[in-house]
Order: structure tokens, then C-alpha cells, then sequence
């Protein structure tokens, strides 16, 4: 038989305390975020200390037992709870039944240059919570060795952008807060290449790998979904390139030229040995 769930209302100090990690300011204070659905969960787990509670409904813990023993495995404290508790806690219309309370992770920028990146993704006013973790789902795809938003990028634990990484966030170093200047100043000093990526950019990004320029370390900026990157932001980069568009549409939105360019680098490092396969375990 199964058990009655632990927490069975919704104003509970636990489920309270968890409720407010939805707002930016109680996740700055303390420096916990949510992290939703079995997929999220168990990347959580895995991560060194970073898991500290969980919550999850009857239902979800005996059909995701074994995120559930990952959980008490690495010492983050389960509570089974009723279907009403997890739709308070969880941010989105049809929760699956887990919602985690992770620890922030976010790596100093200092320690992402030290690592000698090859391949790096920097977001610069991104402000759509979606697109941020899409492109670090891209960067992680791709064999990106880090992800960097700037300071007047979106918040990197809104639930939005934690639940379109889907998962990558716990794959892969990524810095907060960096202002765009600082993030390729130092790039540029640890032997990265910096290219802007840009509809309007000078350069034709088929060009670029045609004439093989692409082969060594690289980090490309991304720009604000509605209005790109900034002229000041532009000129800060070795190079302003453009994905061509060979059809009739008007543009690619952020992240599929993300994805378009952070592979094109992949794959011309990999020509050129200078970036570990994607396909290395």
C-alpha cells in the first residue's frame, strides 16, 4: 500500500519556503533555485552537492524510484507530498510530480578563463528566460566548454530558462553577471577569438569556415532577441558575422543561429584538433 504524502498543505514553512524561490530576490538571498520534472531532478542529483530537498507526489516517487534513491544518496531531504502541494511549488501548468531545491552553481568567471576554454557561448542582454536555456542547451550540445551572461543578461535560475536547459545547467561552468567589456577583455587575454554574431554582421559566416579562421579557441555573443547586439558591443568583437540565410526568411531567431554558429565552431575544431569530439565520453 502506498504511503499517505508527508506534507499535505500547501502552507506548510517547508512549502513556503520553497514557494518563494520562484521570485528572483528570495533565490539571490538564498542562493537556492528550483528545478523541475524528473529529467532536471536527476541531473541535480548528479551534480555534486547541489541537491538539498525534494518534493514529490506518491505517484512520481514510485515511478522515478530510482531519482528518488539518487536523492537520499546524496543526503537532499525527500518529502512525499499531495498533488496540491507540488502545483504550489511548481511553475508550471502541468507539473510531472518532482520539483527540487538546488544550490546555485554558478562558476567565478576567473575560474572559466583559468580552464583555457576553446569553445565559449557569452550572453549579452538576453532577456527572454527560454532563450538563455536553450542556448546553454546548444552550448552543451555543441561541446561548449562554458556559457557566460552578462550582467544585463536574464537571471540564469529563473524556472524558465532552469526547465530549457533541460538539464545542460548542470553540465557545463557558467558565469553570472560578467559586464560584456569584462567578459571579452579577459576572453581575448586567454587566447579566444571573439566573434559577435549578428544578422548585419560583415562577415559570412560560410566564408569564415571556408577560409578556415575558425579552427581555434572562440567565443561568440549573442545579442538581445529584439534588437541584437549594440554598435559599442560590435566593436569589441574580432569579427561581426552573419549565418547566411539561403531561403526567404526574414531571420533566424537567438537560439537556432546560436546553435547554427556554435556547431559550425565545433566542427571546425575538431578539424583542426583543437577541441575535444562531442562524441568523447
Amino acid at each position: 500500500m502506498s504511503a499517505a504524502p508527508e506534507l499535505i498543505s500547501p502552507r506548510s514553512p517547508r512549502v513556503s519556503a520553497a514557494r518563494r524561490l520562484a521570485k528572483r530576490n528570495f533565490r539571490g538571498k538564498e542562493r537556492l533555485f528550483l528545478a523541475e520534472g524528473p529529467q532536471a531532478v536527476r541531473e541535480a542529483a548528479g551534480h555534486k552537492d547541489t541537491l538539498v530537498e525534494l518534493f514529490a507526489t506518491v505517484e512520481a516517487a514510485e515511478r522515478y524510484a530510482d531519482i528518488i534513491g539518487e536523492a537520499r544518496a546524496v543526503g537532499a531531504r525527500v518529502h512525499l507530498a499531495s498533488e496540491d502541494v507540488i502545483a504550489d511549488i511548481s511553475t508550471t501548468v502541468t507539473p510531472q510530480g518532482l520539483v527540487g531545491i538546488c544550490r546555485f552553481l554558478d562558476t567565478p568567471f576567473e575560474e572559466i578563463l583559468a580552464a583555457r576554454p576553446q569553445l565559449v557561448a557569452v550572453l549579452a542582454n538576453v532577456r527572454d528566460p527560454g532563450n538563455a536555456g536553450t542556448v546553454l542547451r546548444c552550448a552543451d550540445a555543441a561541446g561548449a566548454e562554458a556559457v557566460v551572461l552578462t550582467d544585463a543578461s536574464v537571471d540564469l535560475y529563473n524556472p524558465k530558462a532552469v526547465r530549457a536547459s533541460v538539464g545542460s545547467l548542470f553540465h557545463l561552468p557558467v558565469a553570472v553577471g560578467v559586464p560584456v567589456e569584462d567578459a571579452v577583455d579577459g576572453l581575448r587575454q586567454a587566447g579566444v577569438r571573439i566573434l559577435a554574431a549578428d544578422g548585419a554582421g560583415t562577415d559570412d559566416l560560410d566564408d569564415e569556415l571556408d577560409r578556415g579562421t575558425m579552427g581555434g579557441p572562440t567565443a561568440w555573443v549573442f545579442g538581445n532577441e529584439a534588437w541584437g547586439l549594440p554598435e559599442e558591443t560590435r566593436a569589441l568583437a574580432d569579427a561581426v558575422v552573419r549565418v547566411p540565410i539561403h531561403g526567404k526568411a526574414e531571420s533566424l531567431n537567438l537560439a537556432t543561429a546560436a546553435a547554427v554558429c556554435l556547431y559550425a565552431s565545433a566542427r571546425a575544431q575538431r578539424a583542426s584538433g583543437g577541441c575535444r569530439s562531442v562524441t568523447e565520453s
